[in-house]
């Protein structure tokens, strides 16, 4: 827990930061420094045109004296901290730190920001290698034209009197080769780009889709109401559908969402959401629909100030996921299925059992989240036909767990995965620390 810190504590310190005696301030400020002395030892109330004074004098603003530091900067310093814990970081005198040290503070916390974007890119990347068949293709395709390559110039470098017309074939083989070589190198290098913009790429169908859903915020209002738009209309304006799977994909989305938006009106379920702290089995009984739909219904949701996020995750029979609303804190692999602790699997095992499970995934600052997870099947082809299944599982922070409550150690994929000694491991992981 980080120490809270009074006004006359912040300016006692930084006045000490700045090289300044008690008398001196006291002058810069036109009072007594008996006055100060008692301000600063938080036995005066302080505001208004002297705590005005006070800050210009050292250089702050008021609003860090009366309000220090920002409690995003110090819950960004403490988990720094504590995914760190062999550093021996005085995490309570982490308020003291930043007021003292104010650009040192914004730079650790700059660098903790940048070490996490570091890792979640080679996540990506990592998960991207191992798991995307179509990246094995490509560099599969590229690995074979490097080797006509090399067999083409081997064979014009030790030609001797070579046939001009099989010398000229040759040359020509050599430049379609090249070019060949150069544009699936550029086109490899585009696939496994990951920046800021698009953290990897759009390379499949249910990328195009998922990449879609995250800029709209997964909600649609054109679909809301008692004359939704058509379906087709609303993805026409898509730029990041290019193409056709991708199109079929996101049709079925909205058609369900479509139903779901008809059987469960937004603005009430969003007043009784915030009522029940977005309990899906409260909603589901309150609304007279299934947990599933509740869950889907919730995602769906728009974020307003004071709404928790929500993230869901969607798999079929197979265990692959079908559908990702990621959420901060809790990693999904982009491709293949998820960790095998995850709640979700649990409920495959279990058709129409709805479950609840308190998780704490593995990272270097983890946090614990409340999970929601129900399979059902569905009969396509009728009641003699085998069952599809699906899974549906909603993930939040927890934010009111029992104290007794503990929670289940889980992962994201297991090749990046620090939890070594897991039982369900299936795969070494490749990060050097283990857990």
């Amino acid at each position: 827990m980080v120490k809270s810190v009074r006004t006359g504590t912040r300016i006692r310190e930084r006045r000490e930061a700045l090289g300044l005696r008690q008398g001196e301030l006291a002058a810069l400020v036109e009072i007594s420094p008996s006055y100060l002395n008692l301000i600063e030892h938080n036995r005066r109330r302080i505001g208004g045109r002297l705590l005005l004074r006070l800050a210009e004098a050292l250089e702050v603003e008021a609003s860090q004296l009366s309000e220090g530091i920002g409690a995003s900067l110090l819950t960004a310093l403490v988990d720094a901290a504590s995914s760190m814990p062999a550093a021996g970081a005085e995490i309570d005198r982490v308020e003291e730190f930043a007021s003292r040290h104010p650009g040192w503070a914004a730079l650790a916390e700059a660098q903790h920001r940048r070490i996490l974007t570091l890792e979640r890119t080679v996540e990506a990347l990592t998960d991207r290698l191992a798991h995307d068949p179509h990246l094995a293709t490509s560099l599969h395709e590229v690995l074979s034209t490097v080797t006509a390559i090399r067999s083409t110039a081997g064979i014009l470098a030790d030609g001797g009197d070579l046939d001009p017309r099989w010398q000229e074939r040759f040359h020509r083989n050599l430049y379609e080769d090249s070019r060949r070589l150069a544009e699936g190198a550029q086109a490899l290098v585009s696939y496994l780009d990951v920046d800021a913009e698009a953290e990897g790429g759009i390379g499949a169908p249910q990328e195009e889709v998922e990449a879609w859903l995250a800029r709209r915020g997964y909600h649609f209002p054109e679909l809301e109401g008692g004359d939704p738009e058509p379906i087709d209309a609303v993805i026409s304006g898509a730029e990041e559908i290019r193409s056709a799977p991708a199109e079929a994909l996101a049709a079925v989305m909205l058609d369900r969402y479509r139903r779901d938006a008809e059987r469960i009106p937004l603005d009430p379920f969003h007043a009784a959401a915030r009522e029940v702290g977005f309990d899906p089995s409260i909603l589901a009984g309150r609304f007279g629909c299934d947990l599933p739909t509740a869950m889907r219904r919730l995602a769906s949701l728009p974020m307003e100030p004071g709404d928790r996020p929500i993230g869901l995750i969607i798999c079929d029979g197979s265990g692959s996921l079908t559908f990702r609303k990621p959420i901060e804190g809790f990693p999904v692999p982009r491709f293949g299925a998820g960790c095998p602790l995850w709640p979700l699997y649990r409920a495959l095992a279990q058709p129409a059992l709805p479950i609840r499970a308190l998780v704490e995934p593995a990272g270097q600052a983890p946090g614990r989240f409340v999970t929601y997870a129900m399979s059902q099947p569905h009969y396509p082809d009728g009641i003699d036909a085998p069952p599809v299944f699906e899974v549906t599982m909603m993930i939040m922070p927890d934010v009111g767990a029992r104290a007794e409550e503990k929670p289940l150690p889980v992962g994201g994929s297991c090749r990046v995965c620090p939890r070594r000694a897991c039982m369900a491991r299936r795969e070494p992981s490749i990060l050097a620390d283990g857990l």
